[in-house]
């Protein structure tokens, strides 16, 4: 279905061509050809526009995706999601970059950045959001950690472990 592809080698200094990348096929067995893609070929990984994967990508350092993905995306690195990308699938990275489309759930453990022609369906949580204007985003967001609750949701809590309190005092308490 696709093949990854590994270049180890910035190039033949003598002829200041590129090297031709080392292809690894991906594997044959029936379930195993859709479920994983493991890309770690250094810092910055670049999936093409005519790249379409189905299953769950992990990776380290930063992914570019211009092409198609649906199932999941999880890494400790950062997501760029190009103009002609569109993903179907659950993020969780450190960070992510929107120029295309989404459409799922993102969590991140830094920031979010949408950019102007962005389109992004689902709910976001992260430390921080950015989101430039004529960008769309139809989800919830919850961004960023309260540094103290509310008065009103302090009291409410207290309020309810006091009647936890009572209630198992009173299961504990003998008939009689």
């Amino acid at each position: 279905m696709f093949e990854k592809i590994i270049s180890k080698n910035t190039g033949d200094a003598a002829s200041g061509l590129p090297s031709a990348p080392h292809v690894e096929p991906a594997p044959t067995s029936g379930t195993e050809a859709n479920q994983l893609v493991a890309i770690s070929a250094g810092k910055r990984n670049v999936l093409g526009s005519d790249v379409e994967i189905e299953g769950e990508v992990r990776f380290q350092g930063d992914l570019i995706v211009d092409g198609k993905i649906e199932g999941r995306i999880v890494s400790e690195g950062s997501l760029t999601i190009g103009e002609s990308a569109h993903i179907k699938a659950e993020i969780k990275c450190d960070s992510v970059i929107v120029q295309g489309r989404v459409e799922g759930n993102i969590t991140v453990t830094d920031r979010v950045e949408i950019f102007a022609l962005a389109e992004v369906t689902g709910d976001i949580r992260a430390g921080a959001l950015s989101m430039e204007a004529g960008a769309v985003f139809v989800g919830a967001s919850a961004i960023g950690t309260p540094r103290n609750q509310p008065m009103e949701v302090n009291q409410t809590l207290k309020l309810e472990e006091k009647k936890a309190e009572v209630i198992a005092e009173s299961a504990k308490a003998p008939a009689a």
